[in-house]
């Protein structure tokens, strides 16, 4: 490969820092012309987005090549890092093979999201883990309906209603409760946060779905609405958010063929000692389930 290569990191931490100069160094001498943030004029014209950091960071670069066709790649320098396909480590191997093509492309699936106020206006957003409607006031509940596929489910109050994809579901759809959803499974979440209702369970709907959440009248709170955490809108009473599948990806390179069972031993350091199983072959074989590398939850 040749061409240009956006190197995203956090400015202000100094490993980042030192892991951006390494990857700089890299891909100079891989041939190809390394590029930061200040400097970026067109993103489609790059090759590729080498991301240097957390889940935050890579979500941060995700905006930058949402609409296109530029992959991400993401060297993990987070605790984590579900978002992330390499390690520290890693960094000058995983150019070189960036460089000679050798990586895949998977594309993961995002959320439109639109809000529509009493008023008649709309705003459009997007995610790639979730869209969060959440309480604006800490010492009140935000009373909400939820609602699937243009009916209503249930109305309760609640710290918050996360609705989540499949790639995000190991992220806050996770810490509230949710389940962990395989990434290769068409699917969204909705999950509610902290909510005072006897059913207010996490639910898993299929791809043609669409979740909606109404902050009703009744609520002493009004709400905001978070995508990965990063976009903020502000949701007054009588606000309606809906949740649907994108035909708009994400672009992830790809350099393990690791499975997604490995990833998640890996990134929860999951106890797997003792684990007896069968190999390829069908012989009863030995050893941890870790994963080869890191890689995308």
């Amino acid at each position: 490969m040749t061409g240009s290569a956006l190197v995203v990191h956090h400015s202000g931490r100094p490993e980042a820092v030192a892991a951006a100069a390494e990857a700089v160094a890299a891909l100079e001498a891989a041939g190809m012309t390394p590029v930061h943030e200040e400097e970026l004029a067109q993103v489609s014209d790059l090759a590729v987005v080498i991301v240097l950091g957390g889940d935050g960071t890579i979500l941060r670069a995700a905006e930058l090549t949402h609409g296109t066709d530029v992959p991400l790649l993401g060297v993990n320098l987070g605790h984590v890092g579900f978002l992330a396909e390499s390690e520290r480590e890693d960094i000058g191997e995983a150019v070189r093979r960036l460089a000679s093509g050798q990586y895949d492309v998977e594309e993961r699936r995002t959320v439109e999201v639109r809000v529509l106020r009493p008023d008649g206006e709309v705003e459009v957003g997007w995610a790639l883990n979730e869209a969060t409607v959440e309480k604006s006031d800490r010492a009140r509940m935000v009373e909400v309906v939820v609602e699937v596929d243009g009916r209503p489910l249930s109305s309760f109050g609640c710290d918050g209603v996360v609705m989540s994809t499949a790639t995000g579901s190991t992220a806050h759809a996770f810490s509230a409760g949710g389940p962990v959803v395989w990434p290769d499974v068409d699917a969204m979440l909705l999950v509610p946060v902290s909510a005072h209702a006897l059913f207010a369970r996490p639910l898993v709907v299929g791809p043609t779905s669409v979740l909606a959440v109404e902050i009703l009248a009744r609520s002493m709170s009004d709400a905001v609405l978070t995508c990965d955490g990063r976009r903020r809108i502000d949701l007054p009473t009588g606000t309606r958010v809906e949740v649907r599948r994108s035909d708009v990806p994400v672009r992830l390179a790809r350099m393990s063929h690791a499975p997604f069972t490995d990833r998640l031993v890996s990134r929860f350091a999951l106890p797997v000692s003792g684990w007896r199983g069968r190999g390829v072959n069908g012989s009863r074989q030995r050893g941890d389930a870790r994963a080869e590398d890191g890689g995308l939850g």
